[in-house]
């Protein structure tokens, strides 16, 4: 009887030991299984997050592009003003210096002609006195 009790024991510590077996390859089967599902949504996860990281990236990028180019217009811009002004200047100033230019050179002719107009009166004056003597 005792020996049919502890024959039960083994088969039973046998059985035992074999459905243990089995339900452990069953739970490994299932972590690997649940490892590879999750290994899987990691690395969907981690695409994802690297698509939309790199899409912000070039959205960011585009508006940088867009701010330095509008910077960049407004620079250009603020320039040609400033070109403009400049010359707008320098022309009024040579227009200022040629004026006096013209008006100095007018001035000298007025002069010239002035001192041509009372050497010839003198001239005529003499001329007229000479001939009111030599009447």
């Amino acid at each position: 009887h005792e020996r049919e009790h502890d024959r039960e024991i083994s088969e039973l510590a046998a059985k035992h030991s074999e459905e243990m077996e089995k339900l452990r390859a069953e739970l490994e089967e299932q972590q690997r299984h649940l490892l590879d599902e999750l290994r899987q949504q990691m690395e969907a996860t981690h695409r994802a997050e690297h698509e939309q990281a790199q899409l912000q990236s070039q959205t960011l990028h585009s508006l940088e592009l867009e701010a330095l180019r509008l910077t960049l217009n407004n620079m250009h811009t603020s320039q040609l003003e400033l070109t403009q002004s400049n010359l707008r200047k320098e022309k009024e100033t040579a227009l200022m210096e040629l004026r006096e230019m013209l008006n100095d050179k007018r001035a000298q002719e007025v002069a010239i002609l002035q001192s041509r107009h009372q050497l010839e009166w003198e001239k005529i004056k003499e001329q007229c006195l000479k001939e009111k003597e030599d009447l």
